[in-house]
């Protein structure tokens, strides 16, 4: 008997080791809305503002080595956001925290890339509609993401809905 595959829908959570947790938590909390859900003496953990998680990314000290950069192991962590707009929001905060080292536009996403205070990369990113994935835009692609464009489009549209998420 054949069983189907299990089918991943979202990242439940991730955890880094860092520099110092705790300030890798102060920048999680303050650019990206994080809530340290426990803290402990070289660790801590955080939750999403939107999330049920008991927590959504755990934290470990390894002390004063910064992490290697091109190597094997973790490259990016990627989180959805449900709406253009909070994606927009979100990209004012990285700048402002010049955090924020790219930006593309998927078609079928719409993706912020940035580093943290460690130098660990993470996306940020907006899933296009499935209703409106037939059309040319929405080819899969590496192109410079318009978010002002996409702002207009996309605005107030969520996309919770229809992967049946709670908004």
């Amino acid at each position: 008997m054949t069983t189907a595959s299990p089918r991943i829908s979202r990242l439940n959570h991730a955890v880094l080791y860092v520099n110092d947790a705790a300030a890798s938590a102060a920048f999680y909390c303050d650019v990206l809305g994080f809530s340290v859900a426990n803290s402990f003496p070289g660790g801590a953990f955080l939750r999403a503002g939107g999330s049920g998680n008991d927590h959504d990314l755990g934290l470990f000290s390894v002390g004063a080595q910064p992490a290697p950069q091109q190597r094997i192991g973790l490259y990016h962590l990627a989180w959805q956001v449900d709406t253009i707009d909070e994606l927009v929001e979100i990209a004012a905060r990285l700048e402002s925290a010049g955090a924020m080292v790219g930006a593309s536009d998927h078609g079928v996403s719409k993706s912020l890339y940035a580093r943290d205070i460690d130098g660990i990369e993470f996306e940020i990113m907006w899933a296009v509609p499935q209703r409106a994935w037939h059309d040319e835009e929405s080819k899969v692609k590496i192109a410079p993401l318009g978010l002002a464009a996409e702002q207009a489009k996309w605005s107030g549209v969520s996309t919770a809905a229809e992967l049946n998420l709670p908004a």
